[in-house]
């Protein structure tokens, strides 16, 4: 029987058995395991999560503008069709209408040599030529690459287990001049890295698989393409109508809010009574889990005093930064630029920018009719003195050099400067190794998901979340009621 006035008391036995577990990190690799454990949640799963944010937004790299009527994308501007994470996700939360794909009909990519602009020869997929004639008439390689071209469909199968630098292994296969023509370029545009710096095994498997199965990797690509003979083309990249930030506030949209803790910067990270206290201020709690959706090296300083071991090992993986900038221009720029979608730039060039994409090519709805978007990238391993480069002179530099390269001499009507600190993760030679040891040092109850493991991409990153709490899900022993 219970009093007038007074409320009975929660089931002690629900409120004991509700396991709790912790997200630290709002980008979409935390975002996607916010998702994961809030499907679970409603289809029964006595969970609660809570998710901590340093900062006032979510979605970390992900984040749109809307500038003179551009769409501006200042980190991501889409991800890789061929990885369907995702895209699942956007088909989760309501956007499966909101998918586009780039326009791939006008898709051309130059690279700079000796102060001008050579388009890539059609047939070369990712460095790796299927094509002869288009190959062997493009001014892009010597006679002497050329020739190294045509041996390499004759290599014989080598099969290693040790990794070794994606600038040795394509150097062994089609020479020095494809390192620094290709290979370096392409690498510095995706990871904002060096060839000789990254590991084959983690950057390029499907490369070190070709060479063990086939030998020659224009043979293996081609073997590889006929198996996919009858399936309908796709595009090569896939985004959202109104931005990549559409899929975090999509997301987001789908989660409990007093789950969502932003300007709530975690500190460290402990362990106690069977859990951990995740230390965030006001905001300290205990959970039975944490998943760790920060880049390695803030992974590793918040798990510095409960796991030395494992933080030394997050904290030797490398991090580069990067500068993305956005000029806009008018239909006078737009004419005058090359068709395709842009430009790398190979680090002989002695340029600071390592690529720019012609958005309005390469998304024409981004842009009005009559209007050009240029997004450049500078920073990278190599140059991370330009994090200390005032805008004003970054801009300054970056308008230079587009008028060396293409030849631009107008005043952009807008220019929009994005900074992101130590966001490039590095897969250097071993990392395949470092994440044996890594997972093999993680403590009981603490997950990792990110950029920074096994795989770069925004559906790489979507993958790790969701798997970071399914693992957590299974850690605390939780099950659908």
């Amino acid at each position: 029987m219970i009093s007038a006035g007074l409320k009975p008391l929660p089931d002690t036995k629900l409120v004991l058995d509700m396991k709790r577990i912790a997200i630290v990190g709002g980008g979409i690799a935390g975002l996607s395991a916010a998702f994961a454990l809030d499907q679970a949640r409603l289809a029964g799963v006595d969970v609660k999560y809570t998710l901590f944010e340093s900062s006032p937004r979510l979605g970390g790299v992900l984040k749109t503008d809307f500038v003179d009527d551009c769409l501006v994308e200042a980190g991501a501007d889409s991800f890789l069709t061929e990885k369907p994470w995702a895209a699942d996700l956007c088909k989760q939360v309501g956007l499966g209408d909101q998918l586009i794909g780039s326009n791939d009909q006008a898709r051309k990519t130059y690279i700079l040599v000796r102060g001008r602009l050579v388009p890539l020869p059609d047939g070369l997929m990712f460095m790796v030529p299927t094509r002869i004639f288009p190959t062997f008439f493009s001014p892009l390689f010597s006679f002497r690459t050329k020739l190294r071209m045509a041996r390499e469909w004759f290599r014989r199968r080598r099969v290693s287990h040790d990794d070794e630098s994606v600038a040795s292994f394509v150097e062994r296969h089609y020479g020095r001049e494809v390192v620094d023509y290709l290979a370096d370029p392409l690498l510095t545009g995706v990871y904002g890295g060096e060839a000789a710096s990254l590991g084959v095994r983690a950057v390029l498997p499907r490369f070190a698989d070709m060479e063990a199965s086939h030998g020659s990797l224009g043979r293996g690509m081609v073997a590889s393409r006929k198996k996919s003979r009858g399936a309908a083309p796709r595009p090569l990249f896939t985004s959202l109508k109104n931005g990549m930030q559409q899929m975090v506030e999509a997301v987001v949209a789908r989660l409990n809010p007093a789950s969502l803790l932003l300007n709530a910067e975690v500190l460290g990270i402990q362990a106690q009574d069977s859990g951990w206290v995740v230390s965030a201020g006001y905001k300290t709690d205990h959970f039975d889990a944490v998943i760790l959706a920060v880049p390695a090296h803030l992974a590793g300083m918040l798990m510095s005093t409960a796991n030395a071991s494992l933080a030394k090992e997050l904290g030797s993986i490398p991090y580069s930064s990067s500068l993305t900038v956005a000029l806009g221009y008018g239909n006078d720029v737009r004419r005058a630029l090359p068709p395709g979608f842009g430009f790398l730039v190979p680090h002989r060039e002695g340029k600071r920018m390592m690529a720019a994409t012609f958005v309005h090519n390469k998304f024409p709805h981004r842009v009005p009719e009559g209007r050009a978007l240029v997004r450049c990238a500078l920073g990278g391993a190599r140059d991370e003195t330009m994090m200390s480069v005032s805008d004003e002179e970054i801009s300054l530099i970056v308008r230079d050099e587009l008028k060396q390269i293409v030849g631009i001499k107008s005043e952009p009507s807008f220019v929009r400067i994005y900074s992101w600190s130590k966001a490039m993760e590095q897969y250097t030679v071993g990392h395949l190794d470092r994440m044996k040891q890594i997972e093999g040092l993680l403590s009981p109850g603490i997950f990792l998901a990110g950029n920074g493991y096994r795989g770069i991409g925004v559906p790489d990153c979507v993958r790790s979340g969701k798997e970071a709490a399914e693992a957590a899900l299974t850690a605390v022993g939780c099950s659908a009621s």
